[in-house]
């Protein structure tokens, strides 16, 4: 071999190999691209740290999956319609993918999902996150919350780093388990907004002028809907509300708060999967109103305050996590009466209310920006890689 060659060869030997970005698979999750909640927050973090990490997602078969996130893989199960076997027959499912695969590590996001950790942190070092107790939601069945609570003891007795979205949630787990949970927040990303489709759909519902909004992804009772009407009858409201979300989880609750509105001018427009045009709705109402009886951490609420429109929230203390008394106004979580009081102050004074308003975006920015929120979600992937790593033979 000629001196040329050699050192040719010695340069390709001595050539640094590029570091293999570490593989993280986001476990718990169904809907991908997301309907929101859970779903939103995931894929915020995901598009803040693919560039960092090799994240496989774990989802509901959608043929809009695979071209969702440039750099992100995808596994897809279908969705089976059988209720909470179903869902239960879906995580099982990505549970033996899973556990077959060299992930470097595994994110697993709701307590419901918590029965499939003690199996994965056989193989992997993992995070948990619970995003809500949802075993205090009436929606589901005496058995399904029995399951939740269940899931929630394994949740914090498993062996991971776990972390919950309200600081509510984490002090709640530290007094009652006596296990640390990190407090990492749903963070917020830049808002789009799609007035187009906005005035689209309001035009289509026969919404003229302004109005006032109240949107979720279920319109279910702990979502409290049912107060809101009841102080707007009170209140002798003469305005327009619109309702966004989905109405068919509850039929029986969707049958009484539409009686509840009879002779009020509400308009409901069922769910808006959309971000942007979701948004547009909120920037365009007069107010946010949030009376919700429970939360873990809200999107819907970090997103409204986000968009700079008042926010007229119950006092629950996941929200005053959120909001500062300076930010919003806020009424006695499930009592009507205070909310139509509250509700004509924020009416009659609305330069006051936009005032409030403008502080709250700024705070929301300056707290919960998603970028901010997914270096936290970095830095706890790296330390527990790092974990691993020491405790490596060598």
């Amino acid at each position: 071999m000629t001196p040329a060659a050699l050192d040719r060869s010695a340069a390709v030997e001595a050539a640094p190999t590029p570091a293999r970005r570490p593989r993280i698979a986001i476990f718990g999750g169904k809907d991908y691209p997301s309907r929101g909640g859970t779903g939103r927050v995931v894929e915020s973090t995901l598009r803040q740290l693919a560039g960092r990490y090799d994240f496989t997602v774990y989802a509901y078969a959608s043929p809009q999956a695979e071209a969702h996130l440039a750099g992100v893989r995808v596994v897809q199960f279908p969705e089976r319609r059988a209720g909470g076997a179903g869902v239960f027959l879906y995580l099982a499912r990505c549970l033996f993918h899973a556990l077959r695969q060299d992930y470097d590590l595994v994110h697993v996001h709701k307590t419901d999902a918590a029965f499939a950790l003690p199996l994965l942190a056989l193989r992997f070092p993992c995070v948990a996150t619970s995003h809500e107790r949802a075993y205090l939601n009436s929606k589901w069945s005496a058995l399904g919350r029995l399951y939740f609570r269940l899931a929630e003891r394994v949740f914090v007795r498993a062996r991971a780093r776990r972390t919950a979205v309200s600081r509510e949630q984490a002090e709640y787990y530290r007094a009652r388990y006596g296990r640390t949970v990190e407090h990492v927040p749903n963070g917020v990303e830049p808002l789009a907004f799609d007035e187009e489709a906005a005035g689209r759909l309001l035009a289509g519902a026969g919404v003229r002028g302004d109005y006032l909004l109240f949107a979720a992804r279920r319109v279910i009772p702990l979502k409290g809907l049912h107060t809101l009407l009841a102080a707007l009858r009170a209140l002798e409201f003469r305005g327009t509300l619109v309702v966004l979300g989905d109405l068919e989880q509850m039929p029986e609750y969707t049958a009484e708060v539409r009686a509840a509105a009879r002779g009020l001018d509400v308009h409901f427009l069922g769910y808006v999967a959309e971000r942007a045009t979701l948004l547009a709705l909120v920037r365009r109402a007069g107010a946010f109103l949030f009376p919700s009886e429970r939360e873990g951490m809200s999107m819907m609420l970090l997103e409204a305050a986000a968009c700079g429109t008042p926010v007229l929230c119950s006092d629950i203390q996941a929200n005053a996590d959120v909001l500062e008394p300076a930010e919003c106004v806020r009424f006695r979580v499930g009592d009507a009466r205070d909310l139509a009081q509250r509700l004509g102050w924020l009416l009659e004074h609305p330069e006051e209310a936009r005032a409030r308003a403008a502080r709250a975006a700024e705070a929301v920015e300056a707290r919960f920006g998603a970028r901010a929120v997914a270096e936290r979600y970095a830095r706890l992937y790296d330390e527990v890689l790092a974990g691993r790593a020491a405790a490596a033979p060598r």
